[in-house]
């Protein structure tokens, strides 16, 4: 059993920037993937970005690549998602959820998940 709690959301100019973190308890973290989703009011889930297990490889959406960073830290237990550049169309729940599979990207891959941080872009 994994429990994953999201924090760092917030309110931010467009072009701003805002670190998200995932803290997770249990002992056996290092043994699941990480993903982070967004979702948007009236929109779908979407993946955003997926750390492996080891943090050694990490994977992106087309329209996050190159300004958004995913990174854990094993030893803290935490999963971090350093946002720059943000857009207004980055404004979203944002969540987190871990996956026994290894950089897991659909949603439906993901075991547990976080109840989610507000991201809000103002333009």
């Amino acid at each position: 059993q994994v429990q994953l709690v999201e924090s760092g959301g917030g309110l931010v100019q467009a072009g701003g920037s805002l670190r998200l973190s995932c803290a997770a308890s249990g002992r056996t973290f290092s043994s699941y993937s990480v993903g982070w989703f967004r979702q948007a009011p009236g929109k779908e889930r979407e993946f955003v970005a997926s750390i492996s297990r080891s943090g050694g490889a990490t994977v992106y959406a087309d329209s996050v690549k190159g300004r958004f960073t995913i990174s854990r830290d094993n030893a803290k237990n935490t999963v971090y998602l350093q946002m720059n550049g943000l857009k207004p169309e980055d404004t979203a729940v944002y969540y987190c959820a871990a996956s026994v599979m290894n950089m897991a990207t659909l949603s439906r891959n993901h075991d547990y998940w976080g109840q989610g941080t507000q991201v809000t872009v103002s333009s």
